[in-house]
Parts: C-alpha cells; structure tokens; sequence
C-alpha cells in the first residue's frame, strides 16, 4: 500500500503546506490538473477525503491533518538519513530556507552566504527578507535571524555577528538649520524619520540608555520609510534625523555627509544570532551553514 501511495502522499503534503493547488504545483513543476487528479486519485484509493475545497481556498480534513502529523516527521528522518549518506560519500547537499531582515540579510548574511555557495554547489538557498518577527517553524523555514534579545527561549541561537548599536544621524545643514539635540527628549521638536514596525503596525519607538536606564522616545516627522537604505538617504539630503545601524552609516560618518548625535545615549547590545527549532539533528547542509555563519570564524 504504502509503495503505490508514496509519490500521493508527497504531492498531498505539498497542497497541504501551499494551501492552493496553483502554488503547489507551480513549486512541484507539474500542472495544475495533474496534481488535481493524482490528489482525487488517492483519495478514492483510500476511500479517504484528504482536502476540503473552496473556490478561494484549500485545506486539510482532520483525517488529512493526521496523515500529514504522521508523514512530516518520518519524511524529515528520511532526509536527513540522505543527505548523511550525501555528506559520507564527500558532496554536501540539500536545500535550506532562510529568513532574516533587510539589515542582517544586506550586512551580513550575503557576504558570508556568497563563498559558502562557491564552496557546496550543490546546497540550493532561499533567503526570504523580511523584517517581521517570522514564525520559522509555521513558515517552514530551516532558521532564521535575528537580534539575541529577540530570539525566543525555546530555540538554538548561534551568534553570527558581533555587538551592534544603533545611531542617531542627520545631515550638516539640517542640523545647521535645526540645531543639535542634547537629550533625546530634544527630538520631540525635531524631525524625525520614522519607520513602521511591521508586525505591531506602530512607529518604532527609538531607543536610548545612559547610566543603565533605556529610555524609549516617540518621535514625529515628515517622512516614515520601512526601507533602511531609503532611511539614510532621506537623512543625507537633510530631510529629518534618522536612527540606523551605526555599521551602515560608517562611510557618511567618515565622509561627513552625516554627523552622529546623542553618541553617549546609545548603547551597544548583543548582534545577531541564527535561530532554529531544538531538535536532535541537523540536515548535513545546514550544519555545514552554522559553521560557516558563526562568528568569530
């Protein structure tokens, strides 16, 4: 039985995951009708009714929910037996799904994931940018990144970089023309450019410390920008003062295009770290990623 089902129960677990057959096949690489029909196809080989159809949507009956709880786990045992007889044989490969912000993703993942690529060829990426807070477990992603102090208790965290802190910059002549804040309650008659949190939708609250007491102030400006690049330019051209990583905005510094302010408000804290579930073993590919990540290499 379970030999004649075996490639069904992987194309039902892939319209499960994308809840739509239109997206599932599209990453299977078959059409739309032929997956439609090998899902009927089982389902009345098992006399089973496995997905509940709408016109807008595509979901798992609760029979079909137990299959997948019994089937994940084991096809997950399966690839990682592979791919250990993959990695004994001398050829790493796998693929992984990764997901992190725009900051962590531009400074630091890129620049290390662009040898490790060169080096196992045959290890696929997928780096998902997004600066929400990711469910990875939910999103099925293999880990994610994030700041120390945001990664939940329940996971593994491995630092991958070091110590960060954010600045506060803006342009000569927009502080020629508004003058220099001496506190960060002073940036309440500034303007300041603002950046929506995505998962709560509210304004970032910036973020200070001095002599062991944060202090967290609402800002108000002209311009909000979720983008960081857009952020820093936005304060080049004089247009607000902006708090940024301090690493981004180190040329400008130098350059003077930008002038640091309220320097002995911010704090260091700790980097980012790459997160994942606790579980008893890795895929070799994503082992052989951890070590190429993990700071101090």
């Amino acid at each position: 039985m379970l030999k004649e089902n075996f490639n069904e129960l992987q194309l039902f677990l892939a319209v499960a995951r994308e809840r739509s057959f239109t997206r599932a096949a599209g990453k299977l690489g078959v059409s739309q009708s032929a997956l439609s029909h090998a899902i009927k196809a089982l389902e009345e080989r098992l006399n089973i009714r496995l997905l509940t159809r709408t016109t807008r949507s595509v979901a798992p009956t609760e029979t079909g929910e137990r299959i997948i709880a019994c089937l994940e786990p084991r096809l997950a045992d399966l690839e990682l037996a592979l791919g250990a007889i993959v990695q004994s044989h001398g050829s790493a490969a796998g693929n992984l799904r990764l997901s992190a912000g725009e900051h962590a993703a531009r400074s630091l993942l890129w620049p290390k994931l662009k040898p490790f690529l060169k080096a196992y060829p045959q290890i696929k990426v997928e780096l998902v940018v997004d600066n929400g807070l990711v469910d990875i477990v939910a999103d099925r992603f293999d880990g994610g990144v994030r700041l120390g102090e945001s990664v939940d208790k329940d996971m593994v965290a491995v630092r991958i970089g070091p110590d960060m802190r954010m600045v506060v910059v803006g342009s000569p002549a927009y502080l020629a023309n508004w003058g220099t804040p001496q506190t960060p309650h002073e940036l309440q008659q500034h303007c300041c450019i603002n950046m929506r949190l995505p998962t709560a939708g509210g304004l970032y609250h910036w973020e200070f410390e001095q002599d062991g007491k944060p202090l967290r102030v609402r800002v108000e400006g002209q311009l909000t920008l979720n983008l960081l690049g857009e952020r820093i330019e936005a304060a080049e051209e004089g247009l607000g003062l902006a708090c940024v990583p301090e690493d981004m905005v180190h040329n400008a510094l130098e350059a003077g295009t930008l002038v640091q302010v309220l320097a002995d408000w911010c704090p260091t804290f700790a980097g980012y770290h790459l997160y994942y579930p606790s579980r008893k073993q890795h895929t070799p590919a994503f082992a052989l990623l951890i070590e190429a990540l993990r700071y101090g290499q």
